[in-house]
């Protein structure tokens, strides 16, 4: 997705979550460090889904970065401009602490802004299977304005990789957005179209 955001121009204000670093390690094995984000980001969108390093060329050379704990940033204000905020991935505790409006780190503090602001929220939630409490909060979040994006690929693109699956979540998260992308193919009424182009 943040490929996609700098492919299409646009510039980034970068928040990277405590329980997104210790997600980013335990998954990727990539550490994200606040004085050296720069190099650790390079090397996190250089990798492929697969995780094979130097996959992708990177610039990030639009993106600003801001620590999760600095409350005097700017996005944690209405003045600061901003088309809007993108959330990928939300867990469920995100997910409360936006809907309730609790503003406990930036990532909070940015999405309430967002919000009251009238700006476009999208919430890609990604953990599964979803408890009563959560859907409630999601739900508000809905009723608040924002877009609620389950982390969910589709099969009909004729996915052959694990990229082609994360592909689609980052395109379906860029077309909530309003910002265009060719990260994968699109329905056009043709039943069997994914499975044709997967073998042509």
């Amino acid at each position: 997705m943040l490929r996609g955001l700098l492919a299409a121009g646009e510039s980034v204000d970068l928040v990277v979550s405590r329980a997104s670093r210790l997600t980013l390690l335990d998954e990727t094995g990539i550490a994200f460090r606040d004085g050296h984000w720069q190099e650790d980001l390079r090397s996190w969108l250089a990798r492929g889904a697969d995780g094979k390093p130097h996959t992708f060329d990177v610039d990030i050379e639009g993106v600003r970065y801001w620590a999760a704990g600095d409350l005097g940033a700017g996005p944690s204000s209405g003045s600061y401009p901003a088309k809007g905020m993108l959330i990928v991935p939300a867990s469920t505790a995100c997910v409360a602490g936006v809907a309730l409006g609790l503003s406990k780190d930036l990532l909070q503090r940015a999405a309430s802004v967002t919000l009251k602001e009238r700006r476009r929220l999208v919430v890609a939630v990604r953990e599964t299977p979803l408890n009563g409490q959560t859907l409630k909060h999601l739900v508000s979040l809905d009723e608040a304005g924002a877009v609620v994006l389950p982390a969910s690929p589709a099969f009909y693109a004729g996915a052959t990789h694990i990229q082609d699956l994360v592909d689609f979540v980052a395109g379906r998260v860029l077309d909530a957005a309003g910002v265009p992308h060719d990260l994968y193919r699109r329905w056009e009424g043709e039943l069997g179209g994914g499975s044709r182009d997967s073998r042509g």
